[in-house]
């Protein structure tokens, strides 16, 4: 073969061999720059909500199935519905005909407060706003056997007041005064409450009126303990302004409309028609000073409910919140004995067999090259929330010593190559009490990745 052929041969196959040495070596260089994937659009990060919204559903709910066996459950609770949730991880730790439909009777009541906190927090309204008491507000016109602050004809009444009386003596009165303040009338309110329920998710939480009074409001364990959970989440300074007040006091002198006095009452049918001597009301709330670290929230009465109620308590950066609801009693006695039964059972054994580790500093999005792709990088991020995790107390001496077992592993893929799909699985995080596994968080791509040219595929398949 003559040396002008060998020549005309060779310099293609070395421009070609530099040509694949180059690119294989801008390749490698850019791999080695590759620190972290790009931020996410707007778009990108609503689609992946959507989706991980859609597929992992029970993990994303408010209140969520524990992942392990729940021991030590042998407790004696009277009412017929309840439920036991971790406030920090959402985590159901004790359940019993949770998804029956009852009316929430005056817990009815913790929507009509979140949707005026929600109306302070939007600067619509102030707590120290006085608020014109309409007709329909005062106590001497609301349904029989109602409870009641005692709103009456011309009273200088704030809007704080009014959730002291709705939250303290479950005024009915209190309830109307704030639908009309809010919205004007009672059915607009009411249809701002039941938008909550339905943002929320809630599908068996209905109201006709804000009170609790109608038996045609509705609710179920499962889904009053998920309300609560993202109520006090959003307000929590409701439980100590509010929830953990053990008395109140009215109407004190400064609320008496101009001309009324302290004086002997005009009673006309066991209703004052003009309330003007100061009446002192305790929280229905029969745990408060009783259970160790309770501080709210609301109970509930009405013939077709039985005797309910929504309670939290917390001890050591420890929350828990129970429902209970269709208590017995033959009457308040029987019904507050009830009450106080259930409450303290549920949560002595809550703090007694559980505790709560923030895991949010080991939770982190996972950087990972992509080889044979358009871009070089991807995050795995967690499917779902997994902040916190309620340990349950299976090991050991202690509950200190279970926190302590509990560890997490990442497991990933040695090499990401091609196309990748949203939203789709490619690793896992498995989380360990001592040796024993006892859940899987599955980590999925944060964007798609669409594959390269073969040229490019082909160098990557290289590293």
């Amino acid at each position: 073969m003559s040396k002008k052929v060998i020549k005309f041969l060779i310099i293609p196959f070395i421009t070609v061999f530099l040509l694949l040495a180059g690119t294989v070596g801008v390749r490698s260089i850019l791999f080695s720059l590759e620190k972290e994937a790009s931020v996410l659009s707007v778009n990108q990060k609503n689609e992946l909500d959507l989706f991980l919204k859609n597929t992992y559903a029970e993990q994303n709910q408010i209140v969520k199935e524990s992942s392990y066996q729940l021991a030590n459950q042998n407790l004696s609770i009277m009412a017929k519905s309840a439920v036991l949730i971790d406030f920090y991880s959402g985590t159901i730790l004790y359940s019993k005909n949770i998804d029956e439909v009852i009316p929430p009777a005056s817990m009815t009541k913790l929507f009509a407060m979140y949707v005026v906190d929600e109306e302070v927090s939007a600067g619509r309204l102030k707590y120290d706003d006085y608020i014109y008491l309409p007709e329909e507000t005062w106590a001497c016109n609301m349904p029989p056997h109602s409870s009641l602050m005692f709103l009456g004809e011309g009273h200088k009444v704030t809007l704080d007041e009014l959730l002291l009386g709705l939250s303290i003596c479950s005024g009915n009165d209190a309830a109307y005064a704030l639908a009309y303040a809010v919205c004007g009338n009672m059915d607009d309110f009411v249809s701002r409450m039941n938008q909550v329920a339905v943002e929320l998710g809630l599908k068996h939480t209905h109201f006709v009126e804000s009170s609790g009074y109608s038996e045609e409001n509705t609710t179920t364990a499962r889904e009053m303990a998920a309300f609560s959970r993202i109520y006090l989440q959003k307000h929590p300074d409701s439980l100590k302004k509010y929830h953990s007040v053990t008395s109140f006091t009215y109407p004190k002198q400064r609320n008496l409309a101009d001309g009324d006095r302290l004086a002997a009452q005009d009673f006309s049918e066991g209703i004052p028609a003009k309330i003007t001597m100061g009446i002192t009301q305790k929280n229905t709330n029969p745990l408060l000073e009783v259970l160790y670290g309770c501080d709210g929230l609301k109970t509930g009465y009405i013939d077709e409910s039985g005797y309910n109620l929504a309670l939290t308590a917390a001890r050591d950066k420890r929350r828990y919140i129970s429902v209970t609801m269709k208590g017995p009693g033959r009457n308040s006695n029987e019904g507050q004995a009830g009450r106080v039964h259930d409450g303290t059972e549920l949560m002595e054994y809550a703090f007694r067999y559980f505790t709560t580790k923030d895991i949010s500093s080991e939770v982190n999005p996972v950087f990972m090259k992509v080889y044979g792709a358009k871009e070089r990088s991807v995050n795995l991020v967690p499917a779902y929330d997994v902040s916190f995790y309620s340990v349950p107390f299976v090991m050991g001496n202690s509950l200190a010593e279970n926190e302590d077992n509990l560890h997490l592993e990442y497991v990933l893929p040695k090499k990401m190559f091609g196309d990748i799909l949203q939203g789709h699985q490619y690793g896992e995080i498995k989380i360990f009490l001592g040796d024993y596994e006892i859940e899987s968080i599955p980590l999925v791509a944060d964007r798609n990745v669409n594959h390269a040219n073969l040229l490019i595929r082909l160098i990557d398949s290289i590293y």
